[in-house]
């Protein structure tokens, strides 16, 4: 059977007599993947699982057939001083018949025409070769003016790449001088959004202020340039783990997707998202593209593993997980899914002290607690179950026990406490938690959707159309299909540069006035494309800027209300109603727990 009009870039060589530059191999390789991937018509295998061949000397035909491509590209980079030597090689994957090769001698200023010119020489070769695709007269534009910048960028790349809190804030000193040489360099906006992401989720750096930085570099990122298909999946990210919006998560990776269709961080973010909304078809089809352009990632295996959870078929994603686990032992959550699959195959007496057992550093207490009281429920060991549920709703209580607060819901419907689960929907629906969105739809609340609330909620949380409102004739819309994105990142950079809403008595219209646009078009782009209204969004910006002002020592003789009024709230009632309902805090609880 002949392969698809496919090929891998494996990691090119350093050759650079020190092992330092070898951020700058990795570098070419990745830019020249993406370079690639723009390309219609030609499949290009993700970088994970291109890179999962480093350092290792197998055959060519071996990594043809795992990675189930055409061609394999592989070369080497020299650096030395101002200058560099690039070779490349193009490989029949199935045959180990080297069909073309080159070398190229340039200095370093000029790495962007050299990536786009071996870029467009490959595609060529390839071409000829593999069969008709289109090419476009340029594959990569010059990201910055300034190599040094760039050069820090792929420092900061390579270590964010280690996937660890230590080397991920090296990473973010990284980034930061890349930001210092090039304020406008989008790239490293989106790596440092990354990085502080990272260190958030890992408890590495304050969750709050890691999360908040990061969507102000997203911000920037997107007004600079919003064709990065990576600005739309981080920015989708953010919307989910922190702002539990779901539609508008949706709408960003969908754009991401739509931007870069071999983008695989965005298949895998629309299948997880497509799967807890119960949207199976959808999610088949961005599983089965990841498994086309990324089958050796860990992440693609996971998604695979819990699509197969998702469907019933517990004994496969369980095989699936013990091969992910034996190639990774550190991947917390393919343990707590393992668990889950076991649970579901009558098999809880393997799921006694599993935690127990696993590497010392990586056990999620919250997880093994929920875990535990799920053991005891499914044993139908109701007396064990109620105790460690208890101690569950204790923590869940606390700052920090966001974990054990999202096995409640798990816990209460095995124990069928139907109305104690609904209860806690309800709350964690008024809070816009991510843990909802993530577990509503899971196999382990089967017995809630039999109830006439499950599917009241499910389509407030997913933002499902109902029947009504399918079959109305779709309105016509005031900003041409073509131009809407240009009018939202137009309103984006004016809220962030001028900062209109720090003027109290900003309106619809006088907002519009300042865009060029009329206040009917305003409103329409807010509510029907953004997802909010008017005063969602202005007083958003005011609840982030009252935070940042908060948080600068010089502001310490302001009182609460104070920093309110200088954020641009005009009422108290207002300010308080926005604060909770963004933060889940009152301001006072909020800047105490800054203390």
């Amino acid at each position: 059977m002949p392969k698809p009009k496919s090929i891998a870039v494996l990691p090119f060589a350093n050759l650079s007599t020190s092992n330092e530059n070898e951020f700058f191999s990795d570098g070419i390789t990745e830019e020249i993947i993406n370079a690639l991937t723009r390309i219609p018509g030609l499949r290009v295998t993700s970088r994970t699982s291109s890179f999962y061949f480093k350092n290792k000397q197998l055959p060519v035909t071996n990594i043809g057939q795992q990675l189930n491509v055409a061609l394999l590209l592989e070369g080497s980079v020299r650096l030395a001083g101002d200058k560099m030597r690039i070779t490349a090689q193009l490989i029949d994957a199935a045959e180990d018949i080297h069909l073309w090769s080159e070398t190229w001698d340039r200095k370093v200023d000029h790495i962007f025409d050299i990536q786009d010119e071996i870029s467009l020489l490959v595609a060529d070769k390839a071409r000829e070769f593999l069969g008709h695709f289109d090419i476009q007269a340029q594959l990569i534009n010059p990201q910055t003016q300034s190599y040094q910048a760039y050069e820090w960028y792929l420092k900061g790349r390579f270590y964010f790449r280690k996937w660890n809190p230590e080397d991920a804030q090296k990473s973010v000193t990284c980034f930061e001088q890349a930001l210092k040489l090039d304020t406008h360099h989008a790239e490293s906006l989106l790596g440092l959004a990354d990085a502080l992401g990272f260190l958030a989720t890992t408890g590495a750096m304050e969750h709050t202020t890691a999360w908040q930085r990061a969507e102000t570099c997203i911000n920037q990122a997107l007004v600079i340039n919003h064709q990065l298909p990576e600005a739309h999946y981080q920015r989708s990210n953010l919307l989910f783990f922190t702002q539990g919006n779901y539609s508008m998560a949706v709408q960003a990776a969908v754009q991401a997707h739509k931007l870069n269709p071999h983008y695989a961080e965005a298949n895998q973010h629309l299948t997880f998202l497509y799967l807890i909304a119960g949207n199976n078809i959808e999610a088949k089809a961005h599983l089965d593209q990841l498994l086309m352009l990324d089958p050796l990632s860990q992440e693609t295996r996971f998604f695979h593993a819990f699509f197969l959870y998702q469907q019933r078929h517990f004994a496969q994603s369980l095989d699936i997980l013990n091969q992910s686990l034996q190639a990774n032992q550190f991947n917390v959550p393919a343990h707590t899914l393992k668990c889950y699959c076991l649970l579901k195959l009558g098999r809880a007496d393997e799921v006694k002290g599993y935690f127990d057992g696993l590497p010392p550093g990586i056990v999620v207490e919250g997880d093994k607690l929920g875990v535990e009281a799920l053991r005891y429920a499914f044993r139908q060991d109701t007396t064990n179950a109620y105790r460690v549920l208890k101690t569950l709703e204790e923590r869940a209580k606390l700052p920090v026990g966001f974990r054990e607060n999202s096995f409640l819901l798990f816990v209460y419907t095995v124990l069928h406490q139907t109305d104690k689960a609904f209860a806690w929907v309800s709350a964690e629906l008024e809070k816009k938690s991510p843990f909802l969105l993530m577990h509503y739809s899971d196999v382990m609340v089967d017995d809630l959707k039999t109830d006439p609330r499950y599917e009241v909620f499910r389509k407030k949380m997913y933002a499902v159309k109902t029947g009504k409102n399918a079959h109305k004739p779709p309105k016509k819309p005031l900003i041409a299909e073509a131009e809407v994105e240009e009018y939202a990142q137009k309103l984006r950079a004016y809220l962030i540069n001028e900062k209109p809403y720090l003027d109290s008595n900003l309106s619809l219209k006088l907002l519009a006035k300042a865009l060029g646009m009329h206040a009917n078009q305003l409103s329409w782009l807010i509510n029907e494309k953004m997802g909010e209204n008017f005063n969602q969004l202005i007083n958003s910006y005011r609840v982030q800027q009252f935070k940042q002002l908060a948080q600068n020592p010089s502001n310490a003789h302001l009182s609460i209300i104070g920093l309110a009024f200088e954020s641009g709230f005009n009422s108290k009632t207002v300010f308080n109603t926005y604060f909770k309902k963004e933060t889940g805090l009152t301001p006072k609880q909020w800047i105490k727990a800054l203390e």
